[in-house]
């Protein structure tokens, strides 16, 4: 079995402990494979001690308690298992970095979340994405859970970060 499929059927399980991938492969779609079957982060060969260590450090940061079947803010849910997102009854098709975004946001209900670590959760603590970025994929989310919906559950903070509220 391959680090990709043990990663899913680790997650399938319902074992939610931080997972960093390590492999030769280094193509975006070997990155988004990882990542899409469960993995919370991934690194390439050849690779530096000292970044192998601070990605650890930043799981362990993340990671820790266990992790709910569901999450749930208001009638919006979240599987991680599944990766599946809902709000009410509809089912709502998020890609890979929405679903982070979103898992992310709904994890530290309702505490703001600063910019930066959004970034650093959606996109890896080494990303050189612009942070402007990060406010598209909030738009993309926005127009996926709450317009459709009338609600206003993302919120921005200005100057610090966004939250996610229940709007019921």
């Amino acid at each position: 079995m391959n680090g990709f499929k043990v990663c899913a059927e680790l997650r399938k399980a319902g074992n939610w402990t931080p997972i960093l991938m390590l492999t030769a492969k280094d193509g975006e779609y070997d990155q988004a494979e990882a990542l899409d079957t469960g993995a919370d982060d991934f690194l390439s060969k050849p690779f530096s001690y000292v970044v192998l260590v601070a990605r650890l450090r930043a799981l362990i940061r993340r990671g820790g308690a266990s992790r709910p079947p569901i999450l749930e803010v208001g009638d919006l849910q979240l599987d991680p298992a599944t990766r599946g997102v809902t709000r009410v009854v509809f089912y709502i098709s998020v890609d890979h970095r929405e679903f982070v975004l979103l898992e992310t946001l709904m994890r530290r209900t309702p505490e703001v979340i600063r910019r930066d670590d959004l970034l650093d959760a959606v996109w890896g603590i080494e990303t050189e994405v612009d942070a402007n970025v990060l406010d598209v994929y909030i738009g993309y989310l926005r127009k996926k859970i709450d317009h459709p919906f009338d609600r206003s559950s993302l919120e921005t903070v200005r100057g610090i970060g966004y939250r996610l509220v229940d709007t019921d």
